[in-house]
């Protein structure tokens, strides 16, 4: 063969080469942009990952309430008690605070960190509902303070828990929280610790409690920091809502309640109490929580209420009153006032995020894996000014979320590492930013890998472009 037939056929060859180098290129490169289905993680994988987020980003499992991420141009309402504050349930949010670092006895309040208490101790197993709970002699009315409020238990009666928190919620009954502590455990020293440990593992360095039921004025805590926790027993405990501090009266004792040898009498007496809440009817979709009065205290009260799937909640502090009827008139205007001004200009962002949160398949050139998933590093949930439409929920339902993600990765991923953010807009606004990280870690791959991965991630850099938006 001629040395030129022998040049043509090398060229040939090379030629041939190339053109499958570079549809290995090509088809990598494609590949990378557009990356298909990727495994999701298991059970495991999905709870070692959180775990690992929860460690990393301690934020994350904060329960801090914080001011709005955002400004707002709303008049905010006028009070007339002397501390206050109203925050989102679901974001924790702050939409108003009066004076709400102010260290005020909670009275009665106090009566919800015991439900708490209780309720944690259900969960634990070493108490149920329908336990029925000794009567101690420091329970009966009749040896409480003329001035204590009132279940009217007494001697040899036969009482539930479940009762006695009924007790507790709607007649705000000392009695009922004497026995319920000493049943839960054993004396009302121990019990107190419990409660302050409650708190104390929340941050909260302004509550502390004495006893149970908010009698004494040596119990403390500050609006700011019993919002906290009333966020927390509400997001923890939400079937104590219907079950107890909706609950419109409370009528006790029932005939099953009597003492064995006043079962058959033919009569017995029972007292209706009526909630202490007023609020119950005069907010829509009001269902708690708790009011609290000492005069070191003034006219105190936690509400909570949802509408369209929005809750909030207040704790206003220091009311005035020079009698329970003016005590509660004020309580009524302040919290109407303040959930009028929730509900008039706020709502929760309302996607299917928990079942569909936004998520990014990116794929990975140089390493031991095609792609990996970016995904939110906080909850998505937020609180949403009405700005746009002709409602809240409205304004809420048109937020975007708007992704920034690279192209592509190039060999090692970390798990848990920052590669994109997401932002939430409305109306030109930006609401929230929210970090995107890898769902997994991506190792080196072999040198060939990498050698065509650089050839790869240097062409897409240089002539792709891409943005996201959802």
């Amino acid at each position: 063969m001629k040395k030129s037939g022998r040049i043509i056929i090398v060229v040939v060859i090379v030629l041939a080469v190339l053109a499958a180098f570079s549809a290995v290129i090509y088809t990598g490169a494609k590949n990378a942009v557009h990356p298909g289905e990727i495994a999701s993680l298991s059970a495991e994988e999905n709870s070692q990952l959180n775990d690992y987020l929860d460690s990393a980003y301690p934020e994350r499992t904060s329960i801090e309430i914080k001011p709005l991420p955002y400004s707002v141009k709303v008049d905010p309402p006028s009070l007339k008690c002397g501390s206050a504050i109203l925050i989102d349930t679901r974001t924790g949010s702050i939409l108003y605070e009066k004076n709400a670092d102010e260290e005020i006895p909670p009275a009665s309040m106090t009566k919800l960190v015991e439900m708490y208490v209780v309720y944690k101790a259900i969960s634990e197993g070493t108490v149920a509902l329908d336990d029925e709970v000794p009567l101690p002699p420091e329970s009966w009315a009749r040896n409480l303070p003329s001035d204590a409020s009132r279940m009217y238990l007494d001697e040899g009666q036969h009482v539930t828990l479940r009762e006695l928190l009924l007790g507790l919620a709607i007649a705000s009954g000392n009695d009922a929280s004497i026995a319920v502590a000493n049943y839960v455990c054993s004396n009302m020293d121990e019990f107190v610790e419990r409660m302050n440990k409650v708190v104390s593992d929340m941050g909260l360095t302004k509550t502390h409690f004495v006893e149970s039921s908010g009698y004494s004025e040596l119990n403390l805590t500050s609006a700011r920091e019993f919002a906290t926790f009333a966020r927390q027993y509400v997001n923890n405990y939400p079937e104590t809502l219907e079950l107890y501090h909706s609950q419109p009266s409370i009528t006790y004792p029932q005939r099953h309640n009597l003492p064995d040898h006043l079962q058959n009498t033919p009569s017995y007496n029972s007292v209706k109490q009526m909630n202490t809440n007023r609020l119950l009817d005069t907010i829509q979709g009001c269902d708690g929580l708790k009011t609290g009065f000492i005069y070191e205290s003034g006219y105190n009260i936690t509400v909570t209420a949802e509408q369209n799937g929005t809750r909030f909640l207040s704790v206003t502090m220091q009311g005035p009153g020079s009698s329970t009827a003016e005590g509660n008139k004020y309580r009524v205007q302040d919290n109407k006032a303040l959930f009028d001004y929730a509900f008039s200009n706020f709502a929760d962002y309302t996607s299917d995020m928990a079942e569909n949160p936004h998520e990014f398949t990116v794929g990975v050139l140089g390493g031991d894996k095609k792609s990996v998933r970016l995904i939110p590093l906080y909850d998505e949930s937020l609180t949403v000014p009405f700005i746009f439409g002709n409602s809240p929920t409205e304004s809420a339902s048109a937020v975007k979320a708007w992704a920034t993600v690279p192209d592509v990765l190039y060999g090692e991923v970390e798990r848990g590492q920052v590669y994109g953010k997401i932002e939430y807009k409305l109306s030109g606004k930006t609401l929230r930013e929210i970090p995107l990280v890898a769902d997994r870690d991506v190792e080196k791959g072999n040198i060939f890998t990498r050698f065509l991965g650089s050839i790869e991630y240097s062409l897409i850099k240089k002539f792709l472009k891409k943005d996201s938006g959802q």
